[in-house]
């Protein structure tokens, strides 16, 4: 590599942490959020990186020959590189996928949340309200008219009338609640576009 490329890649990376440290000044009321060292670690990837994270999101439990076999690497630097994207937080864990309806819970709904007053008190009492409900598989804070969108599953539409009327509803920090029901799913869960 020349001094000149050198130089260039020098450049860039001080430009990567400068913008690392604004964008962590600038989004630090949200709490510890890693964007920018995120964008970093992007950076050391490849296409071969993003073929092992697509192959692990399709079947997670193939082992580094499996995944050998299909990326044209010895296992050894299958497993390297595994290790490589655990640690970056890249990949964040392994969990397996269950099928609601064989578990008996028949219902997944979406439910909007919007909230009496924005806090930071208020914040912290409802998100750790929704941390403690199994039923709430996942939320995300919005913009626009709802502050909150959870994705939950019950057994029954009783167990959804009773999470929405009897857990959420009567909380001190919320407003107002609009749930859809899921009629059908018609795309599964999918992989993140690597």
């Amino acid at each position: 590599m020349s001094d000149a490329s050198r130089d260039i890649i020098a450049d860039e990376l001080r430009m990567l942490r400068i913008f690392q440290h604004n964008c962590i000044e600038i989004r630090g009321y949200l709490g510890d959020i890693a964007i920018s060292m995120q964008f970093l670690r992007m950076m050391d990837m490849d296409q071969t990186d993003s073929d092992l994270l697509r192959e692990l999101q399709r079947d997670a439990q193939q082992t580094a020959a499996d995944l050998s076999d299909r990326l044209n690497l010895s296992a050894s630097q299958i497993g390297r590189r595994r290790q490589r994207l655990e640690e970056s937080g890249i990949i964040t864990g392994v969990s397996a996928r269950l099928d609601p309806a064989r578990l008996g819970l028949s219902v997944q709904a979406f439910i909007q949340v919007s909230m009496v007053a924005h806090s930071p008190d208020n914040a912290r009492s409802f998100q750790s309200l929704i941390r403690t409900r199994r039923e709430v598989i996942s939320a995300w804070t919005l913009t626009g008219e709802a502050d909150y969108l959870l994705r939950v599953y019950c057994r029954d539409l009783p167990a959804l009338n009773m999470l929405v009327h009897e857990v959420f509803l009567p909380h001190k920090t919320v407003a107002r609640v609009q749930s859809q029901i899921v009629m059908d799913q018609t795309k599964p869960d999918s992989p993140l576009p690597v």
